[in-house]
């Protein structure tokens, strides 16, 4: 039996009445995170929700799914593909370890798919957890997909884990799930080289996109490889002799690595290698009292990490992949949000010349690897004072769960600009209760919104 043959069968092995009440509360938390980031990715400062959301209305396409926050629907693909976009467009969307974005590729197939075809709760839970689990395995089993270089992960174990929950939600049967694999193995791709531009966003709504794709041609008798993950397939294409096969099964769904390590959500809306230094720099504000004006520099003692060293990004959207920018807006804001990463603020005076007071010191005594690295971060004062803070674990990370009421205030954050406050209580009760949906379109109809209503805080959509 071939590899590709074997993740199948454990694909189509995987059942609701099976996963567990961890698995089923993860996936519902999964959701519930999701669908805010992809609401806040509409309003991404520099266009990109609104750039994805008229490429796709002007694409035009059969009303089958819903374009979140945009107020219309479109083809299941073209909402896959906008929603998937907006998605990763803050890059606020979860992570996990190995590091990659399972949510952004895969939910907006999920939900699109759903919506048009009366999918339940259930089914869409379901489909969350397979699309982690063959993501998660298939991220262990390439070792060579690294950080910040080659291939960006979410449009390579994205795309299979977007095909995965087509798979489940389609009802493909064997060789039909066979099929879509190997389609969804001449979808993968994206290039690293695009971090901090809007084609970075787009890696995940292409993978969202192409799930569905692959799975609806293997449907309709559509051919392809009989074994993508076999020689001269996924594995050897992209990844030459850095790969390890059988992790993409051992331990397949036991457990499910949504539970174990866990998922990560993000507190910040900025590159996870950034976080810790804004959480050592944000202590550092809340601990002490000085201004901002009185700081002489800003050491910040890092793993060498080349992909997040931009002293000078180019964009508010570059900002969120530069250890200097975050850290900076931290001390300068004692907060980081959304309005952060807009170009406005990355070339507004005070940081522009702050900016140059910070500076980024590679240090090969700390690992490099996301799960125990640390970082430090040392403010000195013209008076003399030298503040420093290190940090080892974030709250949010997989193992270290933000708690409800974090979750909560992030999500109502994420739809502040789109949706009325009532309106995002009501989605997030839909979500707290997927489990109990017939299906989901009374979430989905809440998430498209309606253009031309009062948002909150005043402002037209």
């Amino acid at each position: 039996m071939t590899l590709t043959e074997r993740l199948v069968d454990r694909v189509l092995d995987v059942r609701y009445d099976t996963l567990g009440t961890d698995v089923v509360e993860m996936a519902k938390h999964v959701c519930l995170d999701g669908v805010g980031v992809i609401l806040a990715g509409y309003d991404e400062p520099l266009g990109v929700g609104r750039l994805v959301t008229r490429f796709v209305e002007d694409l035009g396409g059969a009303e089958q799914a819903s374009v979140f926050a945009a107020g219309f629907k479109t083809s299941v693909t073209n909402a896959a593909f906008a929603n998937g976009t907006m998605a990763h467009a803050l890059d606020f969307d979860n992570t996990w370890y190995p590091l990659n974005h399972p949510m952004s590729p895969t939910l907006p197939a999920i939900l699109a798919l759903a919506e048009h075809h009366g999918f339940s709760g259930r089914d869409v839970i379901t489909a969350i957890a397979t699309a982690f689990e063959v993501q998660g395995r298939l991220r262990l089993a390439c070792t060579g997909l690294h950080t910040g270089r080659g291939f960006h992960k979410p449009g390579m174990t994205g795309t299979m884990g977007a095909t995965a929950a087509a798979v489940k939600l389609l009802g493909l049967d064997r060789d039909q799930a066979i099929m879509a694999f190997g389609i969804s193995g001449s979808r993968a791709g994206s290039l690293s080289l695009n971090t901090g531009t809007m084609t970075k966003s787009s890696h995940s709504g292409h993978a969202a996109r192409m799930g569905v794709e692959s799975a609806m041609l293997a449907s309709m008798g559509w051919t392809a490889t009989s074994d993508v993950f076999g020689p001269r397939g996924f594995f050897d294409t992209f990844l030459g002799d850095e790969h390890e096969d059988e992790l993409l099964l051992e331990h397949f769904a036991e457990p499910f690595r949504m539970v174990d390590p866990g998922v990560g959500f993000k507190k910040h809306p900025s590159n996870y290698f950034t976080h810790r230094p804004i959480d050592a720099a944000l202590a550092i504000r809340a601990e002490n009292t000085f201004d901002p004006g009185d700081v002489t520099s800003v050491e910040v003692r890092f793993p060498r990490f080349e992909y997040v060293d931009r002293p000078r990004p180019e964009s508010g959207l570059d900002g969120k992949f530069s250890v200097q920018y975050t850290t900076a807006t931290a001390l300068l804001d004692g907060r980081i949000g959304i309005g952060t990463f807009t170009n406005e603020r990355r070339f507004a005076r005070d940081v522009d010349e702050f900016l140059a007071k910070v500076h980024l010191v590679f240090d090969d005594d700390i690992p490099n690897d996301f799960q125990d690295m640390h970082v430090v971060v040392t403010v000195t004062l013209g008076d003399g004072r030298v503040l420093e803070k290190r940090v080892d674990e974030l709250s949010g990370m997989h193992g270290v769960p933000l708690s409800r009421d974090q979750r909560t205030e992030k999500f109502l954050m994420c739809c502040e600009q789109v949706l009325t406050d009532g309106d995002a209580r009501k989605l997030m009760a839909e979500v707290e209760d997927l489990e109990k949906a017939a299906d989901v379109r009374t979430l989905t109809d809440l998430a498209r919104g309606t253009r031309g209503d009062k948002r909150r805080g005043g402002r037209e959509a």
